[in-house]
């Protein structure tokens, strides 16, 4: 390549931003081309999340309609977190709550906890070659820390072979405190327009589908139906099983653009997984989101037995794999 560009940045590589309005302003994104039509944006001032994803011009993430939201204004009461839920392709939830506000154990705990809002306290981004192939590295450590309290560090890396419509992903969590700490943690991962629409498919081959309540279960039988936008829509969430010995993984086509992603977890890692359906006008997304509990509060998790937590230097660790797709035939239903 060298014979024929003047600079990387050519062809690939990160090239870093700073947003200069709204409830944006100061933050810094980083912008990846991988050379061969994917680029992604991280957000290093949001948990490393992703924010905008697309192949060869084609959309990926749902944006939520606040847009970009620095995290000073967070706001973490209630259900605060919906004023500042940009979604994007990747929102972390955790590390010590996920789903409804609760309060658990003599702590109230904020929606989808606090570490999607939280800045990286390091980042770096390098083109590094790893057995003999090119890789974009971006790599992060992002603390959930109080005083008398949990003491949480996440270690984030990002690698995208260079020539691969390929994303990995890698978080290490360690409790580096002295206590036993509660551990939550949801990947929300937010499809969208246009590559969420009523001519794609949904792929879940999971072993069994359970709807989270009475207003999902009124669709039950249509689970992975897409819906083009309706007013008003009440949102549907269903909880999916599979195999702990085997990789799973979740994925949407739309043929009307030829473009999807597939994906990749694995259940001993992350044992729950959740399907958020959403067909409102304007709030339109489907979520595909493993994580390592559900989204009914820590409170329920604890009450039903599968809250998972850390005890001090103890680690978790979690990979996930995004393949984005020009054509169907590795999926199937």
């Amino acid at each position: 390549m060298e014979q024929y560009t003047g600079h990387p940045l050519q062809v690939r590589g990160v090239e870093e931003y700073r947003l200069c309005s709204g409830k944006g302003d100061g933050m810094h994104l980083l912008q990846v081309r991988n050379g061969s039509g994917l680029e992604f944006t991280v957000s290093p001032d949001r948990c490393a999340d992703l924010v905008r994803v697309s192949l060869h011009g084609v959309n990926f993430s749902f944006m939520g309609p606040c847009g970009y939201v620095a995290p000073q204004y967070y706001d973490s009461k209630g259900e605060g977190f919906l004023k500042s839920f940009t979604a994007g392709f990747l929102t972390t939830c955790g590390l010590t709550a996920v789903g409804d506000p609760c309060t658990d154990a003599g702590k109230e705990l904020p929606l989808h906890g606090s570490i999607g809002n939280t800045p990286a306290e390091q980042y770096y981004h390098c083109v590094e070659s790893r057995e003999g192939q090119e890789e974009i590295l971006i790599g992060a450590t992002i603390r959930q820390a109080e005083i008398f309290g949990e003491r949480l560090e996440m270690k984030r890396e990002w690698r995208c072979p260079i020539g691969e419509n390929t994303l990995y992903l890698t978080d290490i969590i360690r409790n580096y405190g002295d206590r036993v700490t509660p551990h939550m943690i949801l990947y929300h991962m937010n499809m969208g327009y246009p590559i969420l629409s009523e001519e794609a498919s949904l792929y879940i081959p999971s072993e069994t589908v359970a709807p989270r309540d009475a207003r999902a279960a009124e669709g039950l039988n249509a689970w992975n139906v897409i819906l083009p936008p309706q007013p008003q829509f009440k949102e549907q969430c269903y909880y999916h099983t599979f195999r702990r010995d085997e990789e799973a993984y979740a994925a949407i086509f739309n043929p009307a653009v030829q473009k999807g992603v597939k994906i990749v977890f694995h259940p001993e890692e992350l044992d729950c997984f959740t399907q958020w359906k959403m067909m409102g006008w304007g709030d339109y997304v489907m979520g595909l989101e493993p994580g390592n509990c559900y989204v009914e509060g820590r409170d329920v998790m604890r009450e039903k037995g599968i809250l998972k937590e850390l005890a001090p230097g103890e680690e978790a660790t979690y990979h996930l794999e995004f393949h984005f797709l020009e054509d169907d035939t590795s999926l199937s239903k």
